[in-house]
């Protein structure tokens, strides 16, 4: 570990990370709790999104007005997201002011009323937020795609919640999943920024410190992939698509490879699907990939938008892309590139406190250890462009592909069903080859 970057763990089990940047003048704190969609029971689902929302709505001693105004008279940002294995409170404040912090945060996550009206009154925002999902096919069609692939199992639900739970959800549910999950045991605070590593612990210990308890989290079972086909209808201009299969977890030493495949593959503007279908040949206007890795799967999928008639064609042509990759590896010259494009983005995106403050969390969330930025450029630099090939091998094999695509498609189930064909074909002969 950095000599800039301390841990401690606190007798209430809470784990305090601090990196400390002399150069700045600010500190960004996240608290990660480790509750996520996956850990929902079907008929709760999004109701981890839910709560995180309530905790922002008044504590036994303010309002959540008061909240939002203390925050802004210390010029503070306060935010917080969920994803499908944690949620995260993020504030980001002058140093002076990390005290003032700590214990509002301290204040919602121990004190917070879960008023019955604040609760009927978030459930219409998330309502709303929900609906507005919906009018995003280009987010939208990630969560079916994911659906696609782990299908029955908590990671393939989209994060939000559905209308139908989230009208179910009750007082009593908010509190019962607070007593499950938001134990000191498992949480994480990391800090980056102008700190003194001892004095963060103590402000910690101070304000988070009656906090306790540990999680049994129950066995867990992997998810599995579900090679399949999904189309859903909706009266847009374009079709919203995408393509791919079952990734790496968190902790699979491939990953390294798998982030060089990713850029290369679709992580910019030189990247081969992007060159290939958008700048030669001009059938879509956005086109990438991306990987999303959890602790026990992953997936890698290629996102594109294009009018209803480029769809099979952009099928066809993506999946030749990775049939190329698979017969003759990369070049040096093409390794080399998205090998820079890579650090590069990584070492840009590590420059704020906030990005510092994440991979100090999601460090020891995942690895229980620092990966240092050191150590990433090695991993990355010693990527080959052989185990580039081998993992489109390993990871794209016919029977391993998925589809899932939003679009105007006309009842004749004329344009959906030529994009069927189009991956269809592609997988048939694929096993032949």
């Amino acid at each position: 570990m950095s000599e800039l970057i301390r841990k401690t763990t606190l007798p209430n089990g809470i784990r305090v990370l601090t990196e400390q940047m002399p150069q700045v003048k600010t500190a960004a704190m996240g608290i990660w709790v480790g509750a996520g969609s996956r850990h929902e029971p079907a008929a709760q689902h999004g109701i981890t999104h839910f709560l995180e929302h309530l905790f922002f709505k008044g504590t036994e001693r303010r309002s959540a007005l008061e909240i939002a105004q203390i925050v802004d008279d210390i010029g503070g940002q306060m935010n917080a997201f969920t994803d499908r294995e944690q949620t995260v409170f993020y504030v980001k404040v002058l140093s002076s002011h990390l005290e003032q912090a700590v214990e509002i945060c301290a204040d919602m996550l121990l004190h917070s009323r879960f008023d019955p009206e604040s609760v009927e009154r978030e459930r219409q925002v998330i309502t709303e937020e929900i609906k507005s999902y919906e009018d995003s096919p280009d987010e939208l069609v990630q969560d079916l795609f994911a659906q696609t692939v782990w299908n029955g199992h908590s990671l393939g639900r989209p994060v939000i919640g559905t209308l139908a739970t989230v009208s179910r959800l009750t007082r009593d549910d908010f509190l019962a999943y607070v007593r499950r999950y938001y134990r000191a045991a498992n949480v994480v605070i990391a800090v980056a920024g102008e700190v003194e590593h001892e004095r963060v612990v103590d402000l910690i210990a101070r304000y988070f410190g009656s906090w306790d308890g540990a999680v049994e989290f129950p066995p867990a079972d992997p998810p599995r992939l579900q090679a399949d086909l999904a189309t859903r209808f909706k009266e847009i201009e374009q079709v919203h698509l995408c393509l791919g299969t079952q990734g790496l977890a968190h902790d699979d030493e491939r990953r390294y490879t798998f982030s060089v495949l990713d850029t290369l593959v679709g992580g910019g503007m030189s990247s081969r699907l992007f060159q290939e279908i958008r700048e030669r040949r001009g059938l879509v206007y956005t086109i990438g990939s991306y990987g999303a890795s959890y602790r026990d799967g992953g997936l890698f999928v290629v996102y594109a938008g294009m009018s209803p008639q480029a769809g099979p064609e952009v099928i066809t042509l993506t999946l030749e892309e990775f049939d190329k990759l698979k017969q003759e590896p990369p070049s040096a010259a093409e390794l080399a590139r998205a090998k820079e494009s890579l650090k590069g983005s990584l070492m840009l995106s590590l420059e704020s406190t906030g990005s510092r403050m994440s991979m100090l969390a999601r460090s020891e969330v995942y690895y229980r250890r620092q990966i240092t930025l050191d150590e990433l450029i090695a991993r990355i630099d010693a990527v080959t462009a052989d185990e580039v090939r081998q993992i489109v091998v390993d990871l794209f094999q016919p029977g391993r592909l998925s589809m899932a695509a939003i679009g105007p498609f006309r009842p004749d189930g004329k344009l959906d069903g030529e994009m069927r064909q189009a991956f269809e074909r592609y997988r048939e002969s694929a096993v032949t080859r």
